[in-house]
Formats: structure tokens, sequence, C-alpha cells
């Protein structure tokens, strides 16, 4: 029987669109900059602490841009505590596989799906993102064979939930050069999380997109804590200090090269209650004061946030407000991130 696989069209390659659609001098430049400062502060040199902030999913260029332009003005006021990485995520996974799956698929949500499209339009915006504010961004690596259409551009990857245990996201994770962060899957089990920060800290030979590569490994591989569900289907949380203090005894048992984690205030962690997010951020900032171990091991938390409060349906065309999870608003996230460089 024939495969049920229909080839609509051969997609250029990373290296073809990139020469299509190059990034620049000053793009190339402000990308070492920060690559060159998350390095220090995943690693310990640099005490600034982190914050990925930013829309659910990344859906119309011209309100991630209004964000990130808002979000630049907050990063000068507070540039001496806090580092920003914006979430610019243009691939959405989906738990039952259907519905928006992100820019990626479709540029215009309320139109048809268009790859082609999509990868011209996610390079462009993420091109724009940084020549316009300054700012390198943060994806989800859902597909480790798209990561190199945008790898002259990010600043971070997360490795999801349900991508976590999948052995090509943590070899391909072991060699692009940046911060990756290995959320604990959805079941909540830290040690497949751990295996994931483990594989990706080693050096690996692999098949990628048609090639034979090997890679050195990546050290700034670490943890995300996002919550997770249990048997019943509800959400359980993550963040609290006895979670964190079991993280630091994980690294240590491992023997695991520069411990570290982000805590993702939404998610399972808050139940996508979103305005919880406000709460669990100065949860986290509490164990850290209470702990000088754990502030060398928490190193900045992941928001979700955009320019409305809530969500819609892909469609319904509020401008800033969230077609996936629900999002902090504006005034609440400046609100936040001026709050926790008070506390630090």
């Amino acid at each position: 029987m024939e495969m049920q696989m229909e080839f609509i069209r051969k997609l250029p390659t990373p290296k073809e669109l990139k020469e299509q659609f190059p990034v620049g001098a000053k793009v190339q430049r402000i990308k070492e900059d920060r690559d060159r400062i998350l390095e220090d502060i995943i690693l310990g040199r640099d005490k600034r602490f982190l914050l990925i902030i930013g829309p659910c999913s990344a859906d119309r260029e011209d309100a991630v841009l209004d964000y990130m332009t808002r979000l630049a003005g907050v990063q000068e006021k507070v540039k001496e505590k806090i580092f920003i990485v914006p979430r610019v995520y243009t691939n959405k996974p989906r738990t039952k596989g259907v519905g928006y799956k992100g820019m990626l698929h479709q540029p215009d949500p309320t139109r048809e799906e268009d790859m082609l499209a999509g990868i011209i339009a996610i390079r462009q915006m993420h091109t724009r993102v940084v020549s316009q504010t300054g700012f390198t961004c943060a994806e989800e690596m859902l597909y480790p064979e798209n990561h190199r259409y945008l790898s002259d551009l990010l600043a971070y990857v997360a490795v999801g939930a349900r991508s976590v245990e999948d052995q090509l996201h943590r070899i391909v994770a072991s060699g692009i050069g940046i911060p990756a962060g290995m959320k604990n899957p959805t079941s909540g089990d830290i040690e497949v999380m751990m295996n994931s920060i483990q594989a990706a800290q080693s050096p690996q030979k692999f098949l990628y997109r048609g090639w034979e590569v090997k890679t050195t490994g990546n050290p700034m591989t670490h943890a995300i804590l996002r919550g997770y569900t249990d048997r019943y289907g509800r959400s359980m949380p993550n963040y609290h200090y006895e979670d964190l203090r079991n993280l630091l005894d994980e690294y240590e048992a491992r023997g695991l090269e520069n411990p570290a984690v982000i805590v993702d205030t939404n998610h399972a962690n808050s139940g996508k209650r979103y305005l919880e997010q406000i709460r669990i951020a100065k949860d986290v900032m509490h164990s850290m004061h209470v702990n000088p171990d754990l502030r060398s091991l928490v190193k900045g938390l992941m928001i979700e946030s955009y320019l409305l409060d809530g969500c819609q349906k892909p469609g319904e065309g509020e401008y800033g407000k969230s077609i996936t999870d629900p999002c902090l608003g504006w005034e609440k996230s400046e609100r936040l991130i001026l709050e926790l460089a008070d506390q630090l």
C-alpha cells in the first residue's frame, strides 16, 4: 500500500532561506552580544535575573512588535538587575494535534495552513524584533529540524513537556550553542527531565537534515519547572521551596554541570489561571531569599504576557489578546517586572 502522504512542494533549506532573507551586520552583532550575556547568566558568571516573558503564541506581527517595543522600555529601567528575553513562539504544540499550530503553519490564523509563507513570516518577524527593539528572543523547539531556519536569530530555546522525552530533541539541543530549557513532562516525572538535560549536555553524533553531524554538548542546558497533571487530569504545581530544593539535590546526585532552573509561572503551575503568575513569581522570589543555594539555582522566570488580559478564539481579532493560553495584560506585566526588580 502506498504511503498516505502527499508531497506538496519542496521547501527551501535553512541555508537558502538565510541567503534570501539575511539578518545583516547589526542583528548579528546584537545576537553575539546577547548570547555572551545569556551564557554568563546560565553559567553563574552574571548574577542578573532572567525573565523570559511574552505572548503564549506570537500570532500577528503588528501586536508582537508593539508589545516588544513597550517591553524594551521596561528593560531599560531594570537592566542592572533583570535581563529580558522575550517569548516569540511561532509553533504551538497541540495536545490533541488539531487546531491552530502557530505562525509557522498559519501566518494568518483565519486562513489555510501555508508552510512556505510561514517560514518566511517567522524569519522576518524575528529579524524585525531584533532590529527594532534590540531583543533576541526565545522559541519553543517544537520541531528540531526547523531550528536552523532561525538559528542565527534566537537567544534561547525551550523543549516542551511533550517533547522532552524525545531523543531527537535532546541530541539537537546538544548542538545549538544557546541556552536550552528542558521542561518537566506533563506527568511531572523529574527523572525524565534530568535525563534530557544529561543527554543534551553530552557530545552526540546523529543524523540531522540529511547529514551526519556531531556536537560538543551544551553546558547551558537546564531545567524548566512548569507544573504537571495528576492521574485525574488536575493541574499540580512544582514551583514551591521543596520542589526547588529537591531539584538541586537531583543535580548534585547526578554530578551535572551548572545546576540551573527557570520556573514557568503559567501552564500547570498556575492551572492556566493567568493572574496567579504574579503570586507564583513572588513565591519563587521568597524561596530564593530564604536559601542562598536556591538563589544561585533559580536563574529566572517564564511568564506569559501580552497587551491584553486573558485570551480569545482565533479569528475574533482583538488586537494584542492571546489566541492560545490566557496571558497577563500589559499594565499588570509592567508592574510585575518593576516589583521583581525591587525584590532582587
